[in-house]
């Protein structure tokens, strides 16, 4: 699978933005999806994980209750939908798909096999 992720802008704090990553290949359904970013000076840390078949999500507990990971398996995207975004929020945000996912698993860990190119998400104070 290949994976292509937009979205990234710059934005005021407390506002909001929207991610999407198109996927290419075929049986997009048999991957779990997350969103992974990496802020300057850290580490790359999973923020939103979302099940093959869209019905299970976790999340990284500073983001609960303003990030919204979907998916739609026909479109074969996923969204990050990320509001009251706050500048520690700043990073370069990347999709990533996991392989020998079960159906309703939301794997919020850094064990995924195809990673997209990231996009800039910059919260300015």
């Amino acid at each position: 699978v290949q994976l292509q992720a937009s979205g990234g802008e710059l934005v005021q704090a407390g506002g909001s933005l929207s991610l999407s990553c198109a996927a290419s290949g075929r049986a997009f359904n048999t991957y779990g999806m997350g969103w992974f970013r990496r802020a300057p000076g850290k580490e790359r840390e999973i923020v939103a994980a979302i099940s093959r078949n869209g019905g299970y999500t976790s999340y990284l507990d500073s983001v609960k209750g303003r990030f919204t990971i979907s998916r739609d398996n026909a479109k074969k995207t996923v969204l990050l939908q990320m509001n009251i975004l706050k500048p520690e929020d700043t990073a370069v945000y990347y999709c990533a798909a996991r392989s020998r996912s079960i159906l309703t698993a939301a794997y919020l860990d850094d064990d995924y096999h195809y990673w997209g190119q990231g996009t800039q998400v910059t919260v300015s104070s």
